[in-house]
């Protein structure tokens, strides 16, 4: 195999096999054929690269924070003359379609940029101090070491999203990405390396979830574990990072409504709905999940999508012409349609899909675009995140239900509205209680300098992308100057005007 085959470490500066000696095959979901190999690594790795990134903490912490932005607008600008090679090559190890995949390029382009500006703008406060000749002031601090694990879905989005505000914060980091899409990670440290990131500040190490992962979060060396993810992963990494009183960040998905009233543009709502369910083959974590829809329109919403599913072609992702391409694996596969049929079996009608398709001449993991009806709030198929192209409708007879079955469940994600009302759209905007909400858009498309991340089920508080974001990977340090050459006590010598 040539170099551009194998997916290696990159630990302090130089690239190198895992310690275990072992790797795995990178599939192109699209084809089922082997793109390449991705070492795996063993903990003696993350040993090595937590000790990288904490000898290059003690010099990059010290580097003027617009000096070290200027590296991210470097990698801003190499990232965007290599968009469409970047694009192809997320479509072909993730699946999604070439449309998509250079709008996720763009998105880590937007984000290095951005975070390039708070290179100059990590402000803090000045305050009054309440007592004469002392001055009261706080500043960021960079946290230390910080581990970012992240998904095969948004490789370089959600990548984008942790590496650049815990870099220009002056922090190092450990990266473990998702061994499903390898290369999209090893191309994105490229980038870092070429844009003049010096060795120990970025380290990458693949491997799985139950020993990389595992040796990241229970580290003594890493301070902060960033992570994006499923639930179930995610509440065993609170446990475990928070009985070592580690910072910890998570985002862990939704099920997420469009919520469709009687007064809707109707147009409008059918191309939202099929944008946000059957876009990355609904592997999103915004995806469209659920239409909470009033009873009123519920068949011609129906009849809408009908229509219009047939014209959404199906396949490989790096054909233009296709707008829905595979999920990410056979587990994938099976996972979506045991989900249909827990539907079937719970009594909701199966509108259209329910099945897998093999395009022509090829092997790859597709699920046709599924939609059930006349579901109930408290079914399966409307409770659980899917992760695939299914989509659920859930008749309402007034805004009150729609919010009320919005709400209950256990995420907090996205959710959207679509009505001529603005009464409605305040009540909706007031009452959805999801970290994003959409006003006559669909469930996705979030904007990187706005925070990212959902209420309940869906994360710990912190957010992802905009100034949010800089909260997760620094601290606030106060500072008290006192330069009235005496002992002044705070609540004590206050004295009278």
């Amino acid at each position: 195999m040539t170099e551009w085959d194998r997916a290696l470490n990159y630990i302090d500066g130089r690239w190198e096999e895992g310690s275990s000696g072992e790797f795995a095959e990178n599939i192109n979901p699209a084809t089922n054929e082997v793109l390449g190999t991705v070492t795996l690594s063993t903990t003696e790795d993350v040993n090595r690269a937590v000790r990288a990134a904490e000898a290059a903490f003690r010099k990059w912490r010290l580097v003027p924070a617009p000096r070290r932005a200027q590296v991210l607008y470097r990698v801003g600008e190499l990232l965007r003359q290599r968009k469409e090679q970047l694009a192809r090559i997320l479509t072909q190890e993730m699946g999604k379609v070439l449309e998509e995949a250079r709008g996720e390029v763009q998105e880590a382009i937007d984000m290095a940029f951005y975070m390039g500006g708070e290179g100059r703008r990590l402000f803090g406060q000045t305050t009054p101090s309440e007592l004469p000749n002392k001055m009261a002031l706080s500043v960021r601090e960079p946290v230390g070491v910080v581990g970012l694990i992240t998904p095969w879905n948004f490789p370089i989005a959600i990548a984008s999203w942790k590496s650049l505000p815990a870099i220009v914060a002056g922090n190092t980091v450990v990266w473990k990405p998702a061994t499903e899409t390898p290369f999209m990670a090893r191309e994105f440290v490229k980038i870092y390396e070429e844009a003049g990131l010096p060795p120990g500040v970025l380290n990458l190490v693949y491997g799985s979830g139950s020993v990389v992962g595992e040796a990241l979060v229970e580290h003594p060396g890493v301070q902060v574990i960033s992570f994006t993810g499923s639930n179930e992963v995610g509440r065993s990494i609170a446990a475990k990072a928070g009985a070592r009183l580690k910072r910890v960040s998570l985002e862990m998905g939704g099920k997420n409504a469009v919520i469709v009233m009687d007064d809707a543009n109707m147009s409008l709502a059918v191309d939202a709905i099929l944008w946000g369910a059957f876009g990355t083959t609904g592997q999103r974590c915004t995806a469209t999940s659920r239409v909470i829809v009033h009873r009123s329109v519920k068949a011609q919403l129906e009849q809408m999508l009908l229509d219009r599913i047939p014209g959404l072609p199906i396949g490989n992702g790096l054909d233009e012409h296709v707008r829905i391409g595979p999920v990410i694996n056979a587990v994938s596969l099976r996972r979506i349609h045991d989900y249909v049929q827990i539907g079937l079996q719970e009594g909701a009608r199966l509108l259209t899909g329910g099945h897998t398709v093999e395009p022509s001449g090829l092997r790859g993991f597709y699920y046709a675009p599924t939609v059930f009806t006349d579901a109930t709030a408290d079914m399966r198929i409307a409770q659980e995140e899917i992760f695939g192209p299914v989509v659920t409708l859930i008749p309402v007879d007034s805004l009150e239900d729609a919010i009320q079955v919005n709400n209950r469940v256990a995420f907090g994600l996205s959710s959207s509205i679509f009505t001529q009302d603005v009464n409605r759209v305040f009540t909706a905007m007031r009452d959805l209680d999801t970290g994003i909400v959409y006003v006559n858009a669909g469930t996705t498309g979030a904007e990187i300098h706005l925070p990212f991340g959902g209420t309940k089920g869906t994360g710990n508080g912190h957010r992802d992308s905009g100034q949010a974001a800089l909260d997760v990977f620094t601290e606030w340090k106060s500072i008290y100057v006192d330069f009235s050459g005496t002992l002044q006590r705070a609540q004590i010598d206050v004295g009278n005007v």
